[in-house]
């Protein structure tokens, strides 16, 4: 398994662009992007739990209802949610691409994330599509994940390179997120490409199960948005024998999904809105699996413990604070807490009383700008990840003038 460049281009048969269209203000900010696969390839696709739907959700569960899809389309600044018109603008978006390029618009992947409640004027998106698509590159992943980005500080992408039945198959992603995150799904646009050949059900299947460790167990700000999705277009083109029932070749498979599922979640978790460090939770020793994600979950959740990574506090109390109400079966006279970062670890729980340990170390550990929490809940053996951020003054800042 090896870490390539190129994004959603790194695959084979696989264009992308992005532009900026006119729907948001700032001019130097790309905001419509399109990726076009050269042939029609399976597609799977997970979507948020909240009841308020974007209609570009509604849409793109009716395209790929068959399994198929051709395109992705996506816009930043206006999240197409709660408008009247909405299910027809991300039809006519849809419409679009395949007057400019061919594909079926019932092969069409769309999505929309920015305001939500704001009427969307398809009119830019029209009168932008010349450009985008001749823009179409091989080469132009970073212009995609460029143009999804919202309150996104910078471009996240990945791409991994691995084998199957003897043939090098390449996947790549791109991913925007950075407020209104929490576990519930995938909260956040994520769109994954590769040119293995699997089938319509084993690749739903590993995306399923991936986001069960991966995209549900990132938290920026406990808010579950209306848009999310993550979505993974396979075309087949590496001739790789087809995945159709787990073995060798689906555990390969499995794994790159989350080589890339678990990256995009740390650049997510480490650009929250405000955010000046990342923090990784690592639970172990836990009796269940479902114990360990409920406690690694809560501690990064901590609106407290977020507060006191931003201000290098190593309070640890918030962390069995979070744990004691997270509903996770343990006992807290088993709880041992470390964190850990460049600078070192310094344990300062064990057994869920508080040692000595030194305030000026710890600090120094806590000034860094990615954090480990290390929670042990026993010597069961099960284990999990969550990923988070600090909780920052910008922020505040940052949401309070979000619409305005």
């Amino acid at each position: 398994m090896k870490i390539i460049n190129g994004g959603v281009c790194a695959a084979k048969g696989y264009k992308a662009n992005g532009i900026h269209c006119g729907i948001r203000k700032n001019h130097s900010k790309k905001d419509l992007a399109l990726i076009v696969s050269d042939v029609p390839a399976t597609a799977a696709a997970v979507y948020t739990q909240n009841l308020v739907k974007g209609a570009p959700l509604t849409v793109t569960k009716n395209h790929i209802s068959d399994g198929i899809a051709q395109a992705v389309i996506c816009n930043s600044g206006n999240a197409n949610t709660c408008n009247a018109n909405g299910i027809e603008i991300a039809e006519a978006m849809s419409a679009l691409v395949e007057q400019y390029t061919g594909v079926k618009a019932d092969d069409v992947v769309v999505a929309s994330t920015g305001v939500i409640g704001q009427p969307l004027n398809i009119t830019p998106i029209a009168d932008g599509m010349a450009e985008l698509t001749a823009g179409l590159s091989y080469e132009n992943g970073n212009a995609a994940a460029q143009a999804i980005m919202t309150t996104d500080t910078k471009a996240k992408e990945v791409a991994v390179e691995f084998t199957l039945g003897g043939k090098t198959c390449r996947m790549g992603g791109i991913a925007k997120g950075s407020g209104m995150i929490h576990p519930n799904m995938a909260t956040m646009l994520v769109f994954i490409t590769t040119d293995a050949a699997i089938s319509r059900e084993m690749l739903q299947k590993a995306l399923s199960n991936d986001i069960t460790n991966t995209f549900n167990m990132l938290s920026i700000d406990g808010d579950t948005s209306t848009n999310d999705m993550v979505t993974v277009l396979a075309n087949g083109l590496a001739g790789n024998p087809e995945i159709i029932a787990e073995g060798e070749d689906f555990a390969r498979f499995m794994q790159a999904l989350n080589t890339i599922t678990v990256q995009l979640c740390r650049m997510i978790a480490g650009d929250g809105e405000g955010a000046t460090k990342l923090l990784e939770c690592i639970a172990t020793g836990a009796d269940s699996e479902e114990a360990a994600k409920i406690a690694a979950k809560s501690v990064i959740c901590s609106s407290l413990l977020k507060a006191a990574m931003f201000g290098a506090d190593a309070n640890w109390g918030r962390v069995l604070c979070a744990i004691g109400y997270s509903g996770a079966d343990v006992d807290v006279n088993k709880i041992g807490v470390s964190f850990r970062s460049a600078k070192g670890t310094v344990e300062v729980c064990r057994n869920g009383a508080g040692v000595p340990f030194s305030e000026e170390v710890a600090k120094e550990i806590l000034q860094q700008n990615e954090i480990e929490i290390l929670i042990s809940l026993g010597n069961g053996p099960f284990g999990a990840q969550a990923w988070g951020c600090d909780l920052t003054y910008d922020y505040v800042k940052i949401n309070g003038d979000y619409r305005t």
